[in-house]
């Protein structure tokens, strides 16, 4: 198919879902007066057990950052509790508020380095990675003893697929972070140019000399090393990975949906509606969660609410300009809604974005069902050019490649 032809296509596949779904229809809603309340906040207990409302940021900070906006280090404080709550629940208003706190330099290319590293994660986290990337080459040259920036380079490098990029940005780490950080990053980046069991083996002696870390940080190198075993096809050793990696981080979402995953390879529908029942107000965990409802085959009511929901969520995210939902939103038109057609222009989109091992399993599995390997080829070169190594991908390869 002439790419003119498919690019066409793939709009009008892309635009399916909304002329179809019913929430998008409906009419917003209007609150009667400035006070109703439209959502209660989760409450979390304090060191004496009392309810307490979440604040990912002192008030006393809030209010010398109202009365000083300019400050550089009280907006840089501010932002980051937003964005560390922001990632932990996965509810994207605290990246909002995030860039509220840097709003008088959200537009400025001298900003300071704290500031232009906090702004290029929120980029980041916004799909705007070639904005991302000059903020964060320009703070490694003004501040290179900055640890936080070559970690965040090297791994805006990963997502976009190069990974001798984020070897050298690693590299640059290693003199200036814990043996753990720089071995997380380092594992990361070397598993997806082809040295996934040696990255694995290095990463796990890390975490077993790494007593005093701060849970966050094993946390994410234990779900790291849980997903390296993953694509290797051990579950057994992956899932006791991320249990390990929960007992750190109880309520991280990426880690959830990460086990999620894994869970919902298996057939383990049951665990999973348990593991994400409590959990459904990110758009990702809510896809996992119906994902299990539907491989379950029970409640069939549950399934149509959220299915429903989650359409609506993707509408909303349209009309707001938004595409940073489209790996969730490909597996959503191929998984939840047959529609492989969507899926796969979704999975293409997203894959000229962004290039790590989900992205390159929905494209393959879209294809797959459509048996068009044409739709897969720059993929399915680039996996051989770097030699990624996954499981569940090497099947996929081999069955549009015609080994299988």
């Amino acid at each position: 198919m002439k790419p003119i032809i498919r690019t066409a296509l793939c709009a009008g596949a892309a635009l399916l879902p909304a002329l179809s779904a019913g929430p998008a229809l409906a009419q917003p809603f209007v609150p009667r007066a400035g006070s109703e309340v439209l959502e209660t906040l989760p409450r979390a207990r304090t060191a004496d057990g009392a309810a307490a409302r979440l604040q990912p940021v002192p008030a006393q900070l809030r209010q010398r950052l109202a009365a000083a906006p300019r400050d550089a280090a009280l907006a840089a404080a501010a932002a980051q509790g937003y964005i560390a709550h922001g990632r932990a629940t996965a509810d994207p208003r605290y990246f909002g508020y995030a860039q509220a706190a840097l709003a008088p330099w959200w537009h400025e290319g001298a900003a300071p380095p704290a500031i232009r590293l906090l702004r290029a994660t929120l980029l980041q986290a916004n799909h705007r990675f070639d904005a991302a990337m000059r903020d964060l080459e320009a703070v490694t040259r003004e501040e290179p003893s900055n640890a936080q920036a070559w970690l965040t380079l090297a791994t805006l490098q990963v997502v976009r697929g190069a990974p001798e990029a984020a070897l050298r940005s690693c590299a640059r780490l290693s003199a200036l972070a814990s043996p753990l950080v720089s071995a997380t990053c380092l594992a990361n980046a070397r598993a997806g140019a082809g040295q996934l069991a040696a990255s694995e083996r290095l990463l796990a002696l890390a975490v077993a000399r790494s007593a005093g870390e701060a849970p966050a940080v094993r946390s994410w190198s234990l779900t790291l090393l849980a997903e390296l075993s993953a694509r290797r096809g051990e579950w057994a050793s992956a899932e006791a990975r991320f249990r390990r990696a929960l007992a750190e981080a109880p309520g991280d979402s990426y880690l959830l949906g990460a086990f999620a995953d894994l869970l919902l390879d298996q057939g383990r529908h049951a665990q999973v509606l348990a593991l994400l029942a409590p959990q459904r107000r990110s758009d990702g965990l809510l896809l996992r969660y119906a994902l299990a409802l539907k491989g379950q085959g029970g409640d069939g009511a549950a399934l149509a609410a959220a299915i429903a929901e989650l359409q609506s969520r993707f509408n909303a995210a349209r009309r707001r300009g938004e595409n940073i939902h489209q790996r969730e939103q490909a597996r959503f038109e191929l998984a939840l809604r047959g529609n492989a057609r969507a899926a796969l222009c979704l999975a293409q989109s997203n894959w000229r974005a962004q290039k790590e091992g989900a992205d390159l399993r929905v494209l393959l599995e879209a294809a797959a069902v459509l048996r068009q390997p044409a739709a897969a080829r720059e993929a399915l070169a680039w996996r051989r050019r770097l030699g990624m190594e996954d499981a569940a991908i090497d099947a996929l390869a081999r069955k549009l490649e015609g080994g299988a």
